[in-house]
Protein backbone atom coordinates (compact mmCIF):
# COMPACT_ATOMS: atom_id res chain seq x y z
CA UNK A 1 0.00 0.00 0.00
CA UNK A 2 1.25 3.45 -0.98
CA UNK A 3 -0.57 6.70 -0.29
CA UNK A 4 -0.15 10.35 -1.17
CA UNK A 5 -1.79 13.33 0.44
CA UNK A 6 -2.58 16.16 -1.96
CA UNK A 7 -3.79 19.69 -1.39
CA UNK A 8 -6.49 21.11 -3.67
CA UNK A 9 -7.36 24.66 -2.66
CA UNK A 10 -8.43 24.48 0.98
CA UNK A 11 -9.06 20.74 0.88
CA UNK A 12 -6.73 17.79 1.49
CA UNK A 13 -7.23 14.67 -0.64
CA UNK A 14 -5.69 11.32 0.23
CA UNK A 15 -4.98 8.87 -2.58
CA UNK A 16 -4.21 5.26 -1.75
CA UNK A 17 -2.96 2.54 -4.11
CA UNK A 18 -3.41 -1.11 -3.13
CA UNK A 19 -2.27 -3.43 -5.90
CA UNK A 20 -4.22 -2.23 -8.99
CA UNK A 21 -6.92 -0.42 -6.99
CA UNK A 22 -6.89 3.35 -6.48
CA UNK A 23 -8.95 4.96 -3.72
CA UNK A 24 -9.58 8.61 -2.82
CA UNK A 25 -10.93 10.45 0.20
CA UNK A 26 -11.11 14.04 1.33
CA UNK A 27 -10.45 15.36 4.80
CA UNK A 28 -14.23 15.63 5.40
CA UNK A 29 -15.00 11.99 4.52
CA UNK A 30 -13.71 9.02 6.49
CA UNK A 31 -14.30 6.32 3.88
CA UNK A 32 -12.34 5.83 0.69
CA UNK A 33 -14.07 5.90 -2.70
CA UNK A 34 -12.96 5.03 -6.21
CA UNK A 35 -12.03 7.55 -8.94
CA UNK A 36 -15.63 8.31 -9.90
CA UNK A 37 -15.99 10.68 -6.93
CA UNK A 38 -12.97 12.87 -7.68
CA UNK A 39 -13.28 16.42 -9.03
CA UNK A 40 -11.76 16.88 -12.48
CA UNK A 41 -11.08 20.13 -14.26
CA UNK A 42 -12.36 20.03 -17.84
CA UNK A 43 -9.44 22.14 -19.11
CA UNK A 44 -6.93 19.70 -17.59
CA UNK A 45 -8.76 16.71 -19.06
CA UNK A 46 -8.89 18.35 -22.50
CA UNK A 47 -5.11 18.99 -22.34
CA UNK A 48 -4.56 15.26 -21.83
CA UNK A 49 -7.37 14.06 -24.13
CA UNK A 50 -8.16 16.72 -26.78
CA UNK A 51 -10.80 14.49 -28.39
CA UNK A 52 -13.02 14.89 -25.29
CA UNK A 53 -13.38 18.66 -25.74
CA UNK A 54 -16.89 18.65 -27.23
CA UNK A 55 -18.22 15.49 -25.58
CA UNK A 56 -20.94 15.68 -22.96
CA UNK A 57 -19.65 12.63 -21.10
CA UNK A 58 -16.02 13.86 -20.99
CA UNK A 59 -15.64 13.03 -17.30
CA UNK A 60 -16.87 9.43 -17.65
CA UNK A 61 -14.59 8.79 -20.61
CA UNK A 62 -11.60 10.34 -18.81
CA UNK A 63 -12.24 8.07 -15.82
CA UNK A 64 -12.43 4.97 -18.05
CA UNK A 65 -9.13 5.90 -19.69
CA UNK A 66 -7.55 6.49 -16.29
CA UNK A 67 -8.60 3.05 -15.02
CA UNK A 68 -7.29 1.41 -18.18
CA UNK A 69 -3.89 3.11 -17.75
CA UNK A 70 -3.68 2.07 -14.09
CA UNK A 71 -4.33 -1.60 -14.93
CA UNK A 72 -1.48 -1.60 -17.48
CA UNK A 73 1.13 -0.58 -14.90
CA UNK A 74 3.36 -3.19 -13.28
CA UNK A 75 3.48 -2.16 -9.60
CA UNK A 76 2.22 0.24 -6.95
CA UNK A 77 5.25 2.53 -7.23
CA UNK A 78 4.69 3.04 -10.94
CA UNK A 79 0.98 3.72 -10.31
CA UNK A 80 1.61 6.30 -7.57
CA UNK A 81 4.18 8.13 -9.70
CA UNK A 82 1.63 8.27 -12.52
CA UNK A 83 -1.03 9.58 -10.12
CA UNK A 84 1.25 12.32 -8.79
CA UNK A 85 2.08 13.41 -12.32
CA UNK A 86 -1.50 13.34 -13.59
CA UNK A 87 -3.19 14.90 -10.56
CA UNK A 88 -0.56 17.66 -10.49
CA UNK A 89 -1.78 18.60 -13.98
CA UNK A 90 -5.30 18.90 -12.53
CA UNK A 91 -4.21 21.36 -9.84
CA UNK A 92 -3.54 18.88 -7.02
CA UNK A 93 -0.32 19.58 -5.07
CA UNK A 94 1.37 16.53 -3.50
CA UNK A 95 2.35 17.08 0.13
CA UNK A 96 3.19 13.69 1.70
CA UNK A 97 4.05 10.19 0.48
CA UNK A 98 3.25 7.22 2.73
CA UNK A 99 4.42 3.63 2.23
CA UNK A 100 3.24 0.80 4.42
CA UNK A 101 5.98 0.03 6.95
CA UNK A 102 7.96 3.24 6.27
CA UNK A 103 7.96 6.77 7.62
CA UNK A 104 6.00 9.47 5.85
CA UNK A 105 8.03 11.54 3.36
CA UNK A 106 7.34 15.22 2.72
CA UNK A 107 7.23 15.99 -1.00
Amino acid sequence: MIGVIFNLGTQNVEVRVQESNVFFRTSQVEQFADISGIKLDKEGVVKEFPDLKDKKDWKDQAIKRFKKNIRKMKNEKERIEYLIEELSKQGYKPIFLQKKGFRTIRL
